[in-house]
């Protein structure tokens, strides 16, 4: 399932790359020479960048963007401001890549499986395709709310029997040209490029298409060991792609008229006619696969983004109890829903799509290059000259599909710099918002030494019941209790400060999980700290920390949080606009106590005003 996404690459990238060649001057030579920088990218890219070297650098088990953000901020000694703020912005807009991926993957994944009816009925109207694609996404995201836990364990054999179905379909029609094996020379790939010229770039933003899915697989090594995917890499995806990409090439070198036909499309008319349907059948099932796989990951990055500080707090549910992971979160599902189905009824053929994918995948490839030269020199402290020599091959690549991307732009390479754009713009803003608040909340900060003064001298009336008061920070007394304490003149028997903290790293030791600071008899601070990757299951461990403190009465709690009204005329260095975006995420963030379960009817909300 983890290679669901470049699983089904085949579907478009060599249709598409041999497309935009001039393959009526060197027939041969436009077939070899796309399938040989197929074969060296998956090679190069893949099985060594990916696989063999970035997988190493994982955040206790997790992979993914902010999983390097967080390691470098980590273990990397003497980094400078500057350089910690560029590191920010590598991982913002990294973030914000992935989202568009996340967008795209599924458009085009099922646009090119859908495809396959040109193949078996060329006569087809031309919105059939488009809106069954529609349709089969409308459904995929439709039953995202129920999980996805009870069909999961099929996702794994049905992907399995399409690896094994990619290497038979190659096969058979590798046989019948066997020269076509020629083609894993790396020179075929040079010479076709140097004959290209003018097109070369445009070329090279084709092949890209045989590696989409790279992110996704990094950021999926939280869910699967290491072993694991680097053996169903090497004995079963590998193979079965290199297997299908020459057996595509021996197709029209067998039949080169084929390339003109208006609906050529090699990897369905490798098969034969009896299996054309149960074959689009299967392509659409892959790439429904390959969809959910992409949504889960946007799911889970969002979570992370939110929990490290770069979102606000969304809607979370949790969809299974006995699946770690397993979540959904209504509003992202929603706008990736409406952006797909968009882009679908937009554009309606994958070809048309393949622009916009091209320029996100090779984006993200060109920053986590720049994130694997930093752990190498920084935390695994590689000499700089050793670290530079893998890296400056991947780059020089990656830099081909990207400047070949970029001559996409008119052809829907700008969709994802839109998305890019619009999520950079949304995280730092946020940001920088909440950077702002917490310097006016802190200058506002009274020592906690004040108040236990006061409470030992009998200053302040203490009435029977539990008082939790919420507080972002792990110093001071909350704004709420201030303003509770003002407003109301008492304060309960027994009270608790709780502060709940999200750490630059993927998970807490349960050891480290619970901080009880007793500040008087009745009174004291209670500092929960999770993961960016975690649950936080912040009723479980506030129970478990009451209850070391002799509180056992739940039901007799109540939890006050301050609820922000935002003033837009403060000196806060952000542009008006960028202040009213602000207010704006800061009234769609889902509370605290929501955000962290807690039981609504024992909630008090107290309003406090704060200056941008």
């Amino acid at each position: 399932m983890v290679y669901g996404d470049i699983g089904t690459s085949p579907l478009y990238a060599l249709k598409e790359t041999v497309s935009h060649g001039r393959f009526e001057a060197d027939k041969v030579l436009t077939v070899y020479g796309p399938v040989s920088l197929m074969f060296w990218s998956l090679t190069i890219i893949v099985t060594i960048k990916y696989l063999l070297l970035l997988s190493r650098a994982d955040n206790q088990g997790e992979g993914g963007v902010f999983a390097l953000y967080a390691l470098l901020r980590q273990q990397a000694a003497g980094l400078s401001k500057r350089a910690i703020g560029v590191l920010s912005i590598i991982a913002l807009v990294g973030a914000a890549l992935l989202y568009g991926d996340g967008i795209i993957t599924p458009a085009i994944s099922v646009l090119a499986a859908v495809e396959g009816l040109y193949v078996i009925n060329p006569d087809l109207p031309h919105y059939i395709v488009p809106v069954c694609a529609a349709v089969l996404l409308l459904g995929l995201f439709l039953v995202q709310r129920h999980g996805t836990v009870r069909i999961g364990a099929s996702f794994g054999p049905v992907m399995l029997i399409w690896f094994f179905v990619l290497a038979v379909l190659g096969l058979t029609n590798l046989v019948k040209r066997p020269d076509i094996l020629a083609a894993l020379l790396p020179h075929h790939g040079w010479i076709y490029l140097i004959y290209e010229r003018s097109e070369a770039l445009h070329i090279m933003g084709t092949v890209l298409l045989c590696v989409t899915g790279c992110e996704a697989l990094y950021a999926d090594i939280g869910h699967f060991s290491r072993t694991a995917m680097q053996r169903s890499w090497v004995f079963v995806a590998y193979p079965a792609l290199i297997l299908n990409y020459l057996g595509q090439g021996a197709l029209i070198l067998n039949n080169p008229t084929m390339v003109d036909q208006p609906k050529f499309n090699p990897f369905f008319q490798m098969a034969p006619v009896w299996s054309q349907w149960p074959l689009v059948i299967l392509a659409t099932a892959a790439t429904i696969i390959a969809s959910q796989a992409m949504i889960t990951g946007v799911f889970s990055l969002t979570q992370q983004a939110v929990q490290l500080g770069f979102l606000p707090r969304l809607k979370i549910v949790h969809t299974s109890t006995d699946t770690r992971g397993q979540i959904f979160m209504p509003q992202v599902n929603m706008l990736l829903c409406v952006a797909c189905l968009a882009l679908v009824l937009v554009f309606q053929e994958s070809g048309s799509i393949a622009g916009a994918y091209g320029l996100s995948v090779s984006s993200d490839m060109l920053l986590s290059s720049i994130l694997l030269f930093m752990v190498m020199t920084r935390v695994w402290k590689t000499p700089t000259w050793m670290a530079a020599i893998p890296v400056g091959i991947f780059l020089s690549m990656e830099i081909g599909y990207w400047l070949g991307s970029l001559t996409k732009i008119r052809h829907g390479a700008w969709i994802p710099l839109v998305i890019t754009a619009i999520l950079w713009t949304l995280m730092k803003t946020w940001r920088d918002g909440r950077a702002i608040l917490v310097k006016r909340v802190t200058r506002q900060l009274i020592p906690v030494t004040h108040l236990v003064e006061e409470v030992k001298k009998n200053k302040i009336l203490r009435v029977p019941g539990i008082g939790v008061f919420l507080s972002s920070s792990s110093d001071g007394l909350p704004l709420v209790l201030l303003h509770h304490l003002k407003h109301n003149k008492v304060l309960h028997q027994n009270a608790v400060i709780l502060t709940v903290r999200f750490e630059e790293e993927p998970y807490v030791k349960n050891a480290d999980r619970i901080q009880i600071v007793e500040l008087h008899e009745t009174f004291s601070r209670i500092i929960l700290r999770y993961g960016f990757a975690e649950q936080p299951e912040v009723m479980r461990d506030l129970t478990a920390a009451l209850k070391k403190q002799g509180i056992t009465k739940l039901g007799d709690i109540s939890y006050y949080q301050s609820r922000e009204l935002l003033l837009t005329d403060g000196k806060g260095r952000m542009a008006t606009w960028r202040k009213k975006l602000f207010v704006f995420l800061s009234r769609i963030a889902r509370p605290a106590t929501g955000y962290f379960q807690l039981p609504s009817r024992q909630v008090i909300e107290l309003g406090i005003q704060l200056e941008l």
